[in-house]
């Protein structure tokens, strides 16, 4: 009974934030709330017992490369990587959704999903609305974006919320992760990219103009004229992250200096490098709603996973009548349809409970570079799953780009759906096969 009780408001809360995004950090933390009251009641467990249980030192990184992520948005590089991204790729639609796909790519396997979104949309759409495209390219060219998103987040540890799960509890290594995801991510991509621009060619129906397109790429270049690089903030905030890759390589995860612990040193001392601009962005920068956000999910996860149901799942998982790469496999596509359902946020705190008992029989970096994959994959499928997509939705709503017999050109649930079947297909494919890869040369390895 105490199971199904916990297992109700958290079901109930996951459906009603992703039914009303408006209101979905209030609904969380209501549902935390509502869960601590209904752990203590039920013996399952108390408040204090609950937040005993939580990695705070995943919400360490997670508001501490956030910071960071500031900070390098303050020495204006992204918008100067954006002028020449126009300037490169001369405003024609195909070169411009493959540099823009690379430039998002890159950019979010180093700050979360929403801070590359800020960064580079912008101008992106700025770009749009002076060219003469169609609600077709739009549609493809914001959802690939939103999908390359989601992949350069899959491709590092330090990317998005799963994979900083991941290196923050410390499952898995910096460098593990790195050489196995990366390449997966990175193939991702250019797969999904070549699909595409062979297949879907988004652009056939774009007229070339190469006047208009040469108009649009001065017009953005005027806008940016007076853009000078802060390189006295840009340097010290390189600098310090290159000294926390270096760290996270090389220092084992036994010697106490943890993942979270080289974040926090690391981006302080960006923050202290420019005094005046730590003291502002630790004031005003912090995400908070991100933080509660996690905050409240962990505490539920915790409370469902002290009743002993996701040892009761994991249990089931393992009784299959498979192999244990089967049993993987059926793990890693039920992970990406969850996360589908219910975003990659919820569905990795409640996975990484179950994961254990794979990593138990199989290589541990298959199985959690695998669920990082997959999750996604899951979180490419719906606009709603993916962390970005209701400010997507909203950045492209507030653009006012239109069609080119001037109609409006919305883009919503519907209009990424083609998109997100497309990736998810790809993403969830290429993450059993890499799991699948890595079991099979973890296996021939001598010892």
């Amino acid at each position: 009974m105490p199971a199904l009780i916990l297992v109700a408001i958290l079901l109930a809360t996951l459906i009603i934030q992703a039914i009303r995004p408006q209101s979905r950090l209030l609904v969380v933390c209501l549902g935390a709330a509502l869960t601590g009251l209904a752990s203590t009641l039920l013996g399952v467990a108390s408040t204090a017992a609950l937040f005993s249980g939580i990695p705070w030192g995943v919400l360490i990184m997670l508001v501490g490369l956030g910071l960071l992520a500031e900070m390098l948005a303050e020495s204006k590089i992204f918008a100067r990587i954006a002028v020449a991204l126009s300037q490169y790729s001369g405003n024609r639609p195909a070169v411009l959704l493959a540099a823009a796909a690379a430039v998002m790519f890159a950019v979010s396997s180093l700050v979360n999903n929403l801070t590359a979104l800020v960064l580079v949309l912008p101008p992106l759409l700025v770009l749009l609305r002076l060219m003469e495209v169609d609600r077709r390219y739009v549609h493809w060219m914001i959802g690939i974006l939103l999908v390359a998103c989601n992949l350069g987040g899959a491709a590092t540890p330090i990317g998005d919320f799963p994979a900083i799960l991941l290196l923050g509890t410390g499952v898995i290594g910096f460098g593990d992760y790195l050489v196995n995801a990366l390449p997966a991510a990175g193939l991702g991509m250019f797969a999904l990219l070549g699909v595409t621009l062979l297949l879907v060619r988004p652009d056939r129906s774009l007229a070339d103009d190469p006047l208009r397109r040469q108009l649009g790429v001065e017009v953005l270049t005027a806008m940016h004229r007076g853009l000078v690089i802060e390189w006295r903030i840009l340097v010290p905030a390189v600098a310090m992250l290159l000294t926390m890759l270096a760290a996270w390589v090389t220092l084992p995860y036994f010697s106490g200096i943890t993942a979270d612990l080289i974040c926090w040193l690391g981006v302080l001392g960006a923050l202290l490098s420019r005094a005046h601009l730590g003291e502002r962005l630790l004031r005003t920068r912090i995400d908070i709603e991100a933080a509660l956000f996690l905050l409240s999910l962990f505490v539920m996860v915790e409370a469902v996973g002290r009743t002993g149901l996701f040892d009761r799942i994991a249990g089931l998982l393992v009784a299959l009548p498979l192999p244990p790469e089967g049993q993987l496999v059926v793990f890693l596509v039920v992970s990406g349809i969850l996360t589908g359902l219910f975003s990659a946020g919820p569905s990795m705190a409640a996975l990484l409970q179950v994961a254990p008992v794979l990593a138990a029989t199989l290589p541990p970096t298959a199985v959690y570079v695998g669920l990082a994959l997959a999750v996604c994959a899951g979180s490419s499928l719906f606009l709603t799953a993916a962390t970005s997509g209701p400010l997507t939705q909203a950045m492209v709503e507030r653009a006012g780009l239109r069609d080119r017999d001037g109609t409006p050109i919305r883009f919503g649930f519907a209009e990424f759906l083609p998109i997100g079947l497309l990736s998810f297909g790809i993403i969830l494919a290429i993450a059993i096969a890499a799991s699948l890869m890595m079991i099979t040369i973890a296996r021939q390895l001598p010892g």
